[in-house]
């Protein structure tokens, strides 16, 4: 009986995305003390549920959230929905509201992958993660468009969870990563925030007025100044010349004997010698000498392991 509350209340959340304890209470005849014993169940099963107790408050689930669709295809779903309501509205069977319930709670949106410019589709999300990366973006891009402000759970590369309400302006895409540029009601000022790292985020209800932003505010962090890029000369073995074009750029590789040579500045960071490992040894450091030890010095580390 316990799990299939819990289940129920799920589901309900997914339908209206936002409920009290005491309609959950009402509903499934439980007390309220059970109620949040239950939601505190799902927040372990890692089910992304917000509790905000108070006279407003109300228990929400994350608009990033969804259930697979199963086996459904989108008519087989719509007519399923049409033939219970029809028989809801002559038989008053329990049983038949909840199935309705249920296959609402994990009604197909339209297609989430983030479309540039009509025909250009974008996966910014990491191997294996199904629609969640596409679900985020959905989420993000709706906000943009539509002027409205999220909660979200924020990870940051530190480690730590922070909950921020934030007015998404615009969405960028630099070096391969996506980032939403907003205002951060927290810290009252714009921030930048990585998609890839925001856990999940709920519609809070209210819309805001778009900030006017120069593009100067947009250079937003993620260029670098001089004092933080290096002239670096790279030798690289044809075997993984397709992947260099990839990062450094067909037009900064030029091909020396059997090998390519590539010279230009990259930001000198920890990420710069990790990417010249992931290589292998086929990417050569030839200068500076002061990168060369850095990525033997890692290297070694990692023979050591």
């Amino acid at each position: 009986m316990k799990y299939e509350i819990m289940f129920r209340i799920m589901m309900r959340l997914l339908q209206k995305r936002k409920i009290t304890a005491r309609e959950i209470a009402e509903r499934y005849e439980v007390s309220v003390r059970s109620v949040y014993r239950y939601i505190e169940e799902l927040i372990v099963c890692g089910v992304p549920i917000d509790v905000e107790r108070g006279r407003y408050g109300g228990i929400t689930i994350a608009d990033t959230f969804r259930l697979p669709v199963g086996y459904f295809t989108k008519e087989e779903y719509a007519a399923t929905v049409n033939a219970l309501t029809a028989m809801s509205s002559q038989i008053s069977d329990a049983s038949i509201i909840s199935a309705i319930e249920k296959l609402q709670s994990t009604q197909k949106n339209e297609r989430r992958d983030l479309s540039v410019c009509g025909n250009i589709i974008v996966d910014g999300g990491a191997w294996g993660d199904g629609n969640k990366f596409s679900d985020k973006m959905f989420v993000c891009e709706q906000a943009v468009n539509e002027r409205k402000s999220l909660l979200i759970d924020y990870i940051s590369r530190e480690g730590e969870h922070s909950k921020r309400v934030i007015d998404p302006h615009v969405l960028i895409f630099k070096q391969n990563v996506w980032y939403v540029y907003a205002f951060c009601h927290t810290k009252q000022e714009f921030r930048t925030f990585k998609i890839g790292r925001i856990r999940f985020a709920t519609f809070t209800g209210a819309q805001f007025e778009k900030r006017e932003i120069s593009r100067d505010e947009l250079n937003f962090g993620l260029s670098y100044s001089d004092k933080q890029m290096l002239n670096v000369t790279l030798e690289i073995e044809k075997s993984s010349l397709a992947d260099a074009e990839e990062w450094l750029g067909v037009d900064n590789i030029e091909p020396r004997g059997e090998s390519f040579v590539a010279s230009m500045q990259l930001p000198d960071d920890n990420v710069l010698v990790n990417k010249i490992l992931s290589y292998g040894g086929a990417v050569k450091v030839l200068d500076p000498p002061l990168l060369k030890e850095r990525v033997k010095a890692a290297a070694k580390k990692i023979a050591g392991l």
